[in-house]
């Protein structure tokens, strides 16, 4: 059985990070817009996540939610980079390749602001559906378009929603990356076994999520999300008096990018910088720093 109940245990390894920090926070901007479903890219069905509930009859395009999307690339994504700028954050964008070849401006300025880019597939799209063939292509097309318009090459994954069962083999077949965030299942890195080889994962959340504005519920206000990020960084903390730890949070442009919602994000980190002991840094940096300390096995 390839599922694991047992993981760390009582006593989770212990891992130094700069500064001596109890937490590695990572920001996680995904940058989807552009990629999405939609009748305007030729699509057979249009986006279903959206700020609103309506649901468009049949084959009606919906204008409302791809303006929404818009939003999020034309105005949400400079000012989440004006308040990273701002707390000296260094992020992580999952970025979808068609999106930023939609937005060669912002493509650019991820990187020039210091910011890694991970691939987010090539669209905004489930590779669970598809063959694989299709998503072995998919990953190869991903990885070259992202080279081109941010000027690096991603060196992380992350699938939307979950992987296929190939996914994993696939991306060490495409080689060149060094960790996938396909997984909800800790608050530290891991490995696991991928054709008898070691393979990275830091994990991401679902929970510390800016999308439970639009789904699952919890947030109705700035406020809402400012405190549970603040209440989850404070128990990390706490515990990582004995065994630091690492805190993901998810960002979306066209969720957190809102000037309501923006409040939170701007909140949240000077609330971390002022606590002192959080290492706010890119996932490639906290995958370089787990490795050094604790080796692949084998």
């Amino acid at each position: 059985m390839d599922r694991d109940f047992v993981g760390y245990g009582e006593h989770p390894p212990r891992v130094e990070w700069p500064g001596k920090a109890r937490v590695a926070l990572s920001m996680v901007v995904n940058y989807e817009e552009g990629s999405e479903y939609s009748f305007a890219f030729g699509d057979r069905l249009q986006e279903g996540y959206k700020e609103y509930p309506k649901t468009m009859p049949e084959g009606v395009r919906d204008f409302a939610n791809e303006s929404t999307y818009e939003y999020g690339s034309r105005v949400g994504f400079w000012r989440i980079l004006r308040i990273f700028k701002k707390h000296e954050a260094p992020a992580t964008f999952y970025a979808c390749a068609l999106a930023l070849e939609r937005n060669p401006a912002a493509a650019r300025a991820i990187t020039a602001h210091g910011h890694e880019v991970c691939c987010h597939g090539y669209r905004w799209e489930e590779v669970f559906r598809k063959s694989e063939e299709e998503e072995r292509a998919d990953i190869h097309k991903a990885v070259a378009s992202l080279r081109e318009t941010t000027g690096e090459r991603p060196v992380g994954w992350y699938s939307r929603y979950s992987p296929s069962v190939h996914t994993r083999r696939l991306l060490m077949e495409e080689g060149g990356f060094a960790y996938d965030s396909d997984s909800y299942c800790d608050d530290l890195p891991y490995y696991v076994q991928v054709d008898g080889k070691p393979f990275l994962i830091l994990p991401y959340t679902l929970e510390t999520n800016d999308i439970r504005f639009w789904a699952g519920g919890g947030f109705s206000t700035a406020d809402d999300f400012f405190a549970y990020m603040r209440d989850a960084l404070d128990t990390l903390w706490e515990e990582g008096a004995e065994t630091p730890k690492m805190m993901s949070v998810g960002l979306h442009m066209r969720i957190i990018g809102r000037p309501a919602r923006a409040r939170a994000l701007d909140k949240f980190l000077a609330y971390a910088r002022a606590k002192g002991g959080v290492w706010i840094t890119r996932r490639i940096d906290i995958a370089k720093a787990w490795t050094a300390q604790h080796p692949p096995p084998g």
